[in-house]
């Protein structure tokens, strides 16, 4: 490990990508998850009896599409059926209108028309029309809003389980609220094991390297710009930084501008509260007492009652701070840096992108981006220093976070033994991501201040400063983009922090 001002290399290695596209159907990498979900399959074959699986992810980032492509590539007779709004007896309605249109081979057998009184007598009467002598799929899409609106369905689709167990089918499930989709395996499991789960997730900055042909530093910011979200590169231009690409996705049909409203919209299509509160986090209201001002002056028990679903859909995410000591001092941030983006800048320029004003819009990220992009990095950097591992980190790092207090703006990165209360802080950090300043002695006075008052730190505690020009102070160890980089293309699998 390099200290004294040097810059820590990793040696030259290939950025690992997924991105090898299907030329048949146009569909560009998720080799694993389609792998993962190859083996599921394969087991319902050679088992000869039914199969779970859950598909996870956040909103947009492309579970419905993998899926379809699995379903495509394995050729399966199929039921897709994906979940809207409104009343129960319309989802049963439009659940039996799918099975009459699938491809499922019913051998003369015809669906039955009209509405079935409940989900499990809907799913009874679907495993009449299965193949017996081979696979076949059912595919349940927005499961947690079919959880949430008929409290019935998760009970009658684990009474259906056990009619459908006798058949070759693969029943996959997929949502983007994981606790719900967890409940849900938990329930209707038949064997008391765990159902197996395909996480889908966004793309890295390593795999986003890859995919536009972007130095280190560029795919990182490509990475607050999109969030990885599929819908969102596939309009960004290979080789096109974010200020070569902005002016041209500013435009009021472009998946920039459109995802954030999708997403919001699938979430609360009807209900205020939570997008409000959601709204003043993402304006960079972090404090449960700025988030109920910029609310409208919520009574605490409202706000809180509006932050629960935020947190437990994981569009937000509560954190304390890092050290050996309990706070209370929680702080909110949006999880993902496009709805972050979208929430800061882009939804308040909708209307005058819509009147031909996208200039506006430019300017005010424009105007806000070297703010709102430190605000953002942070929590980036803290996951990919989880990734370096013990060669790069102070022994027995297994947690990163930051440190802060209510009269103190704190320190960026702080790594510990374990999450509240560390044992021991093994090093602190600093984030400075300027294009043409490196970090220097006075960041680094700055940094080391913070031994003085970080409970659990101390004369000792390692620095390390994470800089996009580099270092020109001594006595740090100094992270550039390409090691984070490399961090995501060695171990792109998420990190989890000790207990």
């Amino acid at each position: 490990m390099a200290v004294a001002g040097s810059r820590v290399r990793r040696p030259e290695a290939p950025v690992a990508s997924s991105c090898s596209p299907d030329v048949a159907s146009g569909f560009t990498g998720r080799q694993g998850e389609l792998d993962r979900l190859t083996q599921s399959l394969d087991a319902v074959r050679q088992e000869k009896r039914a199969g779970i699986v859950l598909v996870t992810g956040p909103r947009l980032v492309g579970k419905s599409r993998l899926v379809t492509e699995f379903l495509h590539r394995a050729a399966l007779p199929h039921v897709y059926f994906t979940a809207g709004g409104g009343r129960p007896a319309d989802a049963l309605a439009a659940f039996a209108a799918e099975v009459r249109a699938s491809t499922l081979p019913a051998a003369g057998r015809t669906p039955p028309r009209g509405t079935p009184p409940g989900w499990e007598m809907a799913l009874i009467g679907l495993a009449g029309l299965l193949p017996a002598d081979t696979p076949s799929a059912v595919v349940l899409d927005e499961v947690p809003a079919l959880v949430r609106r008929d409290p019935g369905f998760g009970p009658a689709l684990r009474q259906a389980v056990d009619v459908l167990s006798r058949l070759p089918v693969l029943l996959v499930l997929i949502g983007a609220d994981a606790e719900v989709m967890a409940a849900l395996g938990r329930q209707i499991d038949p064997l008391g094991s765990r159902v197996p789960t395909v996480p889908v997730r966004p793309w890295n900055p390593a795999q986003i390297a890859a995919r536009l042909g972007l130095p280190a530093a560029e795919a990182i910011d490509a990475y607050l710009v999109s969030g990885g979200l599929p819908p969102v590169l596939a309009e960004w231009p290979h080789g096109a930084g974010v200020w070569d690409h902005l002016p041209h996705a500013l435009h009021p049909r472009s998946a920039l501008l459109v995802s954030g409203e999708r997403a919001c919209a699938a979430e609360w299509p009807a209900v205020v509260q939570p997008r409000t509160v959601l709204a003043a986090i993402g304006q960079g209201k972090t404090s449960f007492t700025e988030i109920g001002r910029a609310s409208g002056g919520l009574h605490p028990g409202s706000l809180f009652k509006a932050l629960d679903p935020l947190v437990s859909r994981r569009l937000v995410r509560a954190e304390l701070p890092l050290s050996a000591r309990i706070s209370r001092e929680t702080r909110y941030r949006v999880e993902d840096p496009y709805l972050h983006l979208w929430l800061a800048f882009l939804r308040p320029s909708i209307p005058a992108v819509e009147r031909g004003r996208a200039d506006l819009a430019l300017a005010a990220v424009r105007d806000g981006w070297n703010a709102w992009r430190r605000r953002a990095l942070v929590p980036v950097v803290r996951d990919a220093l989880l990734r370096l591992g013990e060669d790069r980190l102070p022994g027995e790092t297994a947690a990163v976070g930051g440190y802060w207090t209510r009269s103190r703006s704190g320190v960026d990165l702080v790594g510990a033994d374990r999450m509240l209360p560390a044992r021991r802080i093994t090093f602190l950090g600093s984030v400075k991501w300027a294009e043409d300043t490196p970090f220097d002695a006075g960041d680094l006075a700055c940094l080391n201040h913070g031994r003085g008052y970080v409970p659990g730190a101390g004369a000792s505690t390692s620095l390390f400063a994470v800089s996009r020009s580099g270092c020109t102070a001594s006595g740090v160890t100094c992270l550039e983009p390409e090691d984070l980089v490399h961090a995501w293309a060695a171990h792109p699998e998420p990190a989890t922090p000790t207990p």
